[in-house]
């Protein structure tokens, strides 16, 4: 593989620059996103981010360490040899906290996007359908990076990726499925999947739902097709495996909660990108909201979107709409 590049006599590691890719691209993707949208806080849209980058690297590195458990045990069998010196408890260290793992990254930055949220009081699903197309996205970046680094391979194949390896000072060429970068195409489809959805008329956090479901579905599977071990297991299944299978019953019931179990400020909805549907209004905290659902706001929050509103349409001279579509579908499941 090719896992570093020398830019001026510095060898930068091509993980690293995969993944700044993948950040600048999803960044970009995030802004035009924002282009014509009016139901966001900026500061929040800063915010967010950087709680968000904090947990992930945290909550990577974390479920790393426990995926090497095996390791660090087996180094406490061994003290005398393991904790012999700092050069080799350094070395045990960065075995056991070394590495990450996607899933972890993914569910700390949920985590601590969502106590960011709480804290500064605003809706957690509103912000996280804006910037979920752009999680796939990053990621699929991020599994063109393993390719460079030689990580997260498939099982031997007759065509794919050739994979050279080290064991006991035998060197050997294996031709092995192109793994990551077969999971980076279907990330790129649950990316193109959730820009159509997000087109829809959907509730306020379905697309995280539905990232949820869709990825948890793809990383289930292709676990079956890794060929690298360090990942650990229990029962025959990997630890990805398991957090998939816990992922994809959130992402369930995230989808049911918004349309089938009623709970409160279970509406609101995001509509397609520079259309506004006529006699809508947009509040902060749910998005875009029809107007036979306005009863469900509090009457200040009302007053205030509707002033929003009538200033927006007197600054650009867009004469105010007031009555409501003639067509208007069935809520009673909703309220």
């Amino acid at each position: 593989m090719f896992p570093y590049i020398n830019i001026f006599g510095r060898n930068i590691p091509m993980y690293g620059i995969c993944a700044l890719t993948g950040i600048i691209f999803g960044g970009l993707l995030i802004a035009l996103t924002l282009r014509k949208r009016r139901d966001y806080n900026k500061a929040h849209i800063i915010n967010i981010p950087l709680f968000a980058a904090i947990g992930a690297f945290a909550g990577a590195h974390l479920v790393y360490f426990f995926t090497r458990l095996d390791f660090l045990i087996k180094a406490f069998q061994h003290a005398d040899i393991a904790f012999a010196s700092s050069e080799t408890t350094f070395e045990v260290l960065g075995e056991v906290f070394g590495g990450m793992v996607f899933y972890g990254g993914l569910i700390g930055a949920i985590l601590a996007a969502f106590f960011y949220c709480k804290v500064a009081k605003t809706d957690f699903s509103l912000y996280a359908d804006i910037f979920a197309p752009a999680i796939p996205l990053f990621h699929a970046f991020g599994r063109v990076g393993c390719v460079f680094a030689g990580c997260c391979y498939g099982i031997e194949s007759s065509w794919g990726l050739t994979y050279t390896h080290t064991h006991d000072g035998i060197t050997t060429t294996v031709t092995r499925l192109p793994l990551p970068l077969i999971e980076a195409g279907c990330n790129l489809l649950i990316m193109a999947a959730l820009l159509i959805l997000r087109k829809k008329h959907l509730k306020k956090g379905s697309l995280l739902a539905i990232y949820f479901i869709s990825y948890s579905i793809v990383r289930f599977v292709d676990e079956f097709f890794r060929g690298d071990e360090i990942r650990g297991a229990l029962l025959g299944i990997s630890t990805s495996q398991w957090i998939s299978i816990f992922v994809f019953i959130a992402g369930v019931y995230m989808l049911l909660n918004r349309y089938k179990l009623k709970k409160r400020e279970s509406f609101g909805y995001h509509v397609p990108l520079g259309e506004v549907p006529e006699g809508y209004v947009y509040t902060k905290y749910a998005g875009a909201v029809a107007p036979w659902e306005q009863y469900k706001l509090k009457p200040e929050v009302l007053a205030e979107a509707l002033a929003a509103k009538e200033a927006e349409e007197e600054s650009t001279g867009k004469p105010s709409e007031d009555k409501q579509p003639d067509t208007q579908p069935d809520t009673k499941s909703d309220t």
